[in-house]
């Protein structure tokens, strides 16, 4: 989807599902950066746990235009709230900084991100100390703080450094047997294409695997900074992945089957693509951490899973005795039931999952090496591996989502309202089931087959979502939802 027309003019500082974004230059800059930092910092102290005596924040930042510059100024802010702010040496993807957090009994981290967004943007996100995303009630504090004033004044001085990506790196491997997933692929001949389209997890599996970077078995493109991002935002989504689908495929039409493995600009999503070119979403990547953590390796715990995610995870979930959870679109819920209760996986369809065994945040390493450890441990090729999950639970599906920019906000209310008022009885050609509103409006249509519609909270942006059982006819759906949004 293309980026929205550039306003000229700062939009209120406001905090969305996963931290503080806007424009480069017109909503994030120095002034308006630094007092929402020692806001953030003050409510990390004021909120810490009991017993947690640590007075020190880390302090992240990705491979965008300004970040490191940004950071090192939030530095000061942190500072000046009489706490230690702990700077990462080099850009890190996300999670490492919680896992700093975790490691080091932190109160959190502030990390300089815009994650997928387009190139021109920047934000701010907050960690808790629990190693995952604050929740809205910690950043409506931290906007009444803004709003009541008295923010304290950075102080300079000398920041201490610390090697987050290595930190990071090194908790990976002691939870995952690296040298056998990189033996593994050796002995599989499967070659490894790792696209993190520029972002800062750039390097990261290379090292973890160096072994089967080094024997040609895992290779990297596009890993150097570009803040531009080739010109696209960095967002893995297939649109955006020409080079590496066209690697992929020559790899294996060249008679050795590859996969390639794609991450976000900061490092918490995942995709990847099989070795016919099919691009894997999580729609399809989901019920294989499931099949594999629930079957192969018999870890307790339910599955989490989106309303907007495949019908496919829940059905691989109850082959395993698995209870399954149905939350809003957000990761932040998902990440509220890992923190209250035993999960196996959890993920939402844009790429984000995390892992019980893990934290309660999206880390698209750690995926990563999750999905090397399931194809060497059932010994195929990942589209053979989905291909055969799929046929096991009821046969294949497709899926798609097509973001569509409506003409104002009044539009959107209009449409809103209607399919509250009135939902659609039939979808191209088919009669609606079921109707389930936890998340916008979703339309049952059958087994593997349903439309979801779920509006953007704060633009006239509609975003829709089709399973079906074949491609023609999710494309098909996809046509009639435009058109029903277009009449309006």
């Amino acid at each position: 989807m293309a980026s929205a027309p550039l306003s000229l003019e700062a939009s209120p500082i406001a905090f969305g599902t996963d931290g503080w974004r806007g424009v480069l230059g017109v909503d994030i800059t120095v002034e308006r950066l630094l007092p929402v930092a020692a806001a953030a910092a003050q409510e990390l102290a004021h909120a810490a746990p009991q017993g947690l005596t640590s007075r020190e924040v880390v302090i992240g930042y990705d491979r965008r235009f300004l970040a490191p510059e940004l950071a090192e100024a939030i530095s000061a802010a942190v500072r000046g709230c009489e706490l230690v702010p702990l700077l990462c040496d080099s850009p890190v993807p996300t999670p490492a900084c919680s896992w700093a957090v975790v490691e080091r009994q932190a109160l959190g981290a502030l990390v300089i991100t815009a994650s997928h967004n387009p190139p021109e943007w920047l934000g701010l996100k907050i960690k808790g100390p629990f190693g995952g995303s604050v929740e809205g009630d910690f950043t409506q504090r931290v906007e009444t703080r803004l709003a009541a004033g008295g923010i304290t004044v950075p102080i300079p001085g000398r920041t201490e450094r610390f090697d987050g990506m290595g930190t990071y790196l090194a908790g990976l491997q002691a939870k995952v047997d690296t040298g056998a997933l990189s033996a593994g692929l050796q002995r599989l001949g499967l070659q490894v294409i790792v696209d993190p389209m520029h972002g800062s997890a750039a390097g990261g599996l290379p090292r973890l695997l160096s072994d089967a970077h080094n024997s040609g078995h895992l290779q990297e493109i596009r890993s150097h900074r570009d803040p531009l991002f080739g010109g696209n935002p960095p967002e893995p989504l297939a649109a955006y992945l020409g080079e590496l689908i066209a690697a992929v495929k020559a790899s294996t039409a060249a008679g050795r089957p590859a996969m390639g493995i794609v991450f976000d600009g900061d490092g918490d999503r995942i995709a990847a693509v099989d070795e016919r070119g099919r691009f894997c979403s999580t729609q399809l990547l989901m019920p294989l951490f499931i099949d594999h953590l629930a079957r192969a390796k018999g870890l307790p715990g339910a599955v989490i899973k989106t309303v907007s995610g495949s019908d496919l995870m829940q059905l691989v979930a109850e082959a395993q005795g698995r209870t399954v959870l149905e939350m809003p679109v957000g990761f932040k819920y998902i990440a509220s039931e890992m923190l209250a209760g035993e999960v196996l996986v959890g993920g939402e369809e844009s790429g984000g999952v995390g892992f019980g065994m893990h934290l309660p945040e999206r880390d698209a390493l750690f995926a990563a090496l999750l999905l090397i450890e399931a194809l060497v441990e059932g010994g195929q090729p990942l589209g053979v591996r989905i291909d055969q999950l799929q046929q096991q639970c009821g046969g294949a599906a497709a899926y798609d989502r097509l973001d569509l920019r409506l003409a104002d906000m009044a539009t959107r209310r209009r449409l809103e309202q209607r399919l509250a008022q009135t939902p659609p009885d039939e979808v191209a050609g088919a009669a609606v089931q079921e109707v389930i509103t936890t998340d916008g409006v979703k339309l049952r249509l059958g087994p593997s087959h349903w439309l979801m519609l779920r509006f953007s909270g704060t633009e006239p942006l509609l975003r829709l979502y089709c399973e079906a059982p074949s491609e023609t006819r999710v494309a098909e759906v996809l046509a009639w939802a435009k058109a029903l949004a277009e009449s309006v």
